[in-house]
Formats: structure tokens, sequence, C-alpha cells
């Protein structure tokens, strides 16, 4: 057994990575463990912690297109491996716990370099590149769901089932009640982490072709991109629909509790905190992906009756007016969605999580 109770993190990039991360530090924290943050620029996300956590900040990149871009990658990554080896040296971590991306893999990696034991995570329904990397010498590796896709015969031995952690606000929408659209129909609409324009494109268009009467019941909360906030506000404002664009939402958990249909990107984080908060959400899953990772994570929500899914090529305006249409003229079909989704909840992922670290972190 360690003498340490510090349990380092290390998380970057997207909030699909960094949210699981902090709802996990905070719950280590409540149980007395000294908790330490490896991650990238973005590690700002995890502001919420306050002065309780250390946060370290390393380089580390993405594997982009184009060898140039490719050669950068590579040096930035071994940059932050030798800082994060130096960082694991001093702190002498009794575990470290990694979220996977690529920001996650320095921190990881040098743990694994220095024998210290190591918990992968995995937040959605295929895993990914990095953990694919990481995963021959993890100890375990926690799955947000049943059935993960990417895992070796040998990695399925060590796998073991937490589901997708959850920040604390979040969780408390659960206990809102879900309100179907009466006098007032609102909409919340993100893009993911990088706010996709294609909502920009295809929403306020969807709207448009609405009758009167149901776009005067809208209220929509539309998170865009910088450089499509004014272009959609106009849209809107022209329609005569009450709407607020912005690049950021910084309450989102209230504005969740509020909303009667959410539209947006299936990443494991969005689709786990939909599902604990029960509310219906119609989902496009980004094409990007080779694995079509975020089509496998939304596809759990909709079989259960809780979401509807749109190929990025069918969310057209047409077929989004249409799903309106029919939402604002029988509510009853998002309260069903609404309940649906709530049974799709992991309310216990936080805990489950921190108990298989604390295990770890206790082992010989």
């Amino acid at each position: 057994m360690s003498d340490s109770q510090t349990i380092l993190l290390s998380a970057g990039g997207t909030g699909g990575h960094l949210y699981p991360a902090e709802a996990l530090a905070a719950e280590l924290l409540s149980r007395g463990y000294t908790v330490a943050i490896i991650t990238d620029k973005r590690g700002h996300a995890f502001k919420s912690l306050g002065d309780r956590v250390n946060i370290y900040t390393v380089r580390a990149a993405t594997l982009r297109p184009g060898i140039a871009a490719k050669i950068r990658a590579v040096i930035d990554m071994g940059l932050g491996v030798l800082s994060a080896l130096r960082l694991v040296h001093k702190l002498k971590p009794a575990l470290v716990v990694g979220f996977g991306g690529y920001p996650s893999f320095p921190g990881v990696l040098a743990s694994q370099m220095l024998g210290k034991p190591t918990i992968l995570h995995e937040q959605n329904a295929v895993l990914g590149k990095a953990n694919v990397l990481l995963a021959p010498r993890a100890r375990k590796i926690a799955l947000s769901l049943s059935g993960t896709r990417g895992l070796k015969a040998a990695q399925e031995k060590k796998a073991v089932v937490t589901g997708n952690p959850v920040r604390a606000p979040i969780m408390a929408v659960r206990d809102v009640a879900y309100q179907p659209p009466a006098a007032r129909f609102k909409i919340l609409i993100t893009g993911g982490s990088q706010a996709a324009s294609v909502f920009a494109d295809v929403v306020p268009e969807a709207l448009k072709n609405l009758p009167e009467q149901i776009k005067s019941q809208l209220y929509v909360m539309h998170q865009c991109r910088e450089n499509d906030i004014a272009a959609t506000a106009k849209k809107y404002a022209d329609m005569g629909i009450e709407a607020e664009t912005a690049s950021f939402f910084s309450d989102m958990a209230e504005r969740l509790a509020g909303c009667q249909l959410f539209i947006g990107r299936s990443g494991a984080s969005t689709v786990a905190e939909l599902a604990v908060a029960g509310r219906p959400a119609i989902f496009v899953p980004y094409p990007g992906h080779q694995d079509m990772q975020q089509k496998h994570n939304a596809d759990i929500i909709a079989h259960a009756g809780g979401a509807w899914v749109f190929l990025q090529p069918d969310f057209t305006p047409a077929a989004l007016a249409e799903k309106i249409r029919a939402f604002a003229e029988e509510p009853a079909l998002l309260s069903q969605a609404a309940a649906a989704a709530a049974t799709c909840g992991q309310t216990g992922a936080t805990a489950k999580l921190a108990d298989l670290a604390a295990q770890e972190a206790a082992a010989p």
C-alpha cells in the first residue's frame, strides 16, 4: 500500500474529458484525498475546484492531418512527457487516473514509465485512440458503458463499468421535474466543443418554416461559434423569435433544467448529462470520427426512447421543422422521452469511479 494520499488526474482538451475529471476530483476531495491535476492549456475548466487542487499544465497536442502538423504534435507531446516525468517524480502520487484524449497522454505515459499504477477512464462507446495506446500498461480501465468497443481480450479482463461521472450542478437537475411545452417552448442548442456551424445554419431555417402560433411560443438558447453569433441572432430577431445567442453559457445546469428540448452533438459527457438530467434531445453526431463514436453514444438513449438521432446529412430544416411541429402539437411525446432518458442516467458513476480509485491507490 502506498503511503501517499495524492491522486493525480490527467485530463485536458474538450469538456467531454474535463467534466468527468472535475466530478471525480470533487468526490475524492470530499473523501480526504489530496488531488492534483495535470492538464493542457484548457485547464481553466477546473476553476470550480478553486484552490483545493493544484493544477499543472504541460504541452500536448492532437494528431492532425499533414506531415508538418504531425511533426509539431510529436514534438509537443514529447516535451509534455518530459515535463510530466518531472512532475510525477515530484508528487509521488499513489495513483494516476487518465481521462482519454491526447492531452491526457503525457501525464499517464509518464506515470506508467515511472511505475505508478494508472486507471484509464473511457467516456465513449468506442475506446479512444489515446486510451488504446495506454491500455496495455493500465491497471484498470473504467468504462462508461458496457460493451465498449475497441478493447482487446486481455484488456477486457481489467475493464470495470463505472459509468460516466457528471458534475454536481447537472446531477441536481434530475430533481427538477420536467415540464412539457405549454405557453413557452424552450429549446437549448449547443454545438459541442467546436460549436458546429451546422446548427446555426439549420435551426433558424427550420423554425422559419413553423406556423406563427408555434413560433410565438419559442424561446431559443443557442450556443454558437463566435463568428456566427450576430448573424444567428439577426435570423431569430427577423422571425420575431425570442432568443439568446452566445459562444458559451456558464449557467448550463440552470438552462438544462428549464429547457424542454435539447439539440446538439452527442459527445459522451453531453449524452451522460442529458440522461442524468432526464431531458429529451435531438442528437446530431459529429460526422468526422471514423469510428462514429458519437452515434454509438446517442443510439443508447435513442433506443430507450429518450432521444432522436439525425445523421448530419439528414439534419435538414424541413426534417427538423417537422419534428418540432410534432412536439408542439403533442407535448406528451417530449414528456415520454424525458422519462425514458432519465432511465439511462448513471447517477452513481462518480462514486463508483472514486471507489475504484481508492481501491487501486491502496493496493500493493
